[in-house]
């Protein structure tokens, strides 16, 4: 995709910190509703990203206050992209236990990242596991009724 269809971009770093996390995800959720995003992709980005950035500062960091979280968010009128990096040694993604197994149910472990995956198009972790890139296409009924308005 060109770089000129992104309508909106931020790239900051951020002390590991949820305070921080919080910010930036209000200024993304921000932008989605003022491209006139429809509530469920909202609601999916937001779920999504707090994961993200939650996991970033506190499992990838560590809550580590000399450690930051590298966010760089991109949206477009139908698309958001997001990249996010701690600075701590990363985890094998593929070895986090399903929580929907039937063993798994009462362990809390691996949930945000199923939320992750159920409500973005695409999560990709680096080969370290200390970087997460997301992509939400926005639902083609949610396109159509912007461009109506």
């Amino acid at each position: 995709m060109p770089e000129e269809a992104w309508t909106w971009s931020v790239q900051q770093a951020i002390p590991s910190e949820t305070g921080a996390g919080k910010r930036i995800l209000e200024e993304v959720l921000d932008q989605l509703a003022a491209q006139q995003w429809g509530d469920h992709d909202i609601f999916g980005v937001h779920l999504a990203l707090e994961e993200a950035l939650v996991n970033a500062i506190r499992h990838g960091n560590r809550s580590d206050a000399s450690k930051r979280v590298h966010v760089h968010c991109k949206i477009s009128a139908d698309r958001v992209w997001v990249e996010i990096r701690d600075e701590g040694a990363g985890f094998d993604p593929r070895a986090v236990p399903d929580p929907t197994d039937d063993e798994n149910l009462e362990v809390p472990s691996g949930r945000g990242i199923m939320l992750m995956r159920t409500f973005m198009s695409r999560v990709e972790y680096n080969e370290q596991g200390n970087c997460v890139v997301m992509e939400k296409h926005r639902a083609a009924s949610e396109q159509q009724h912007a461009r109506e308005s």
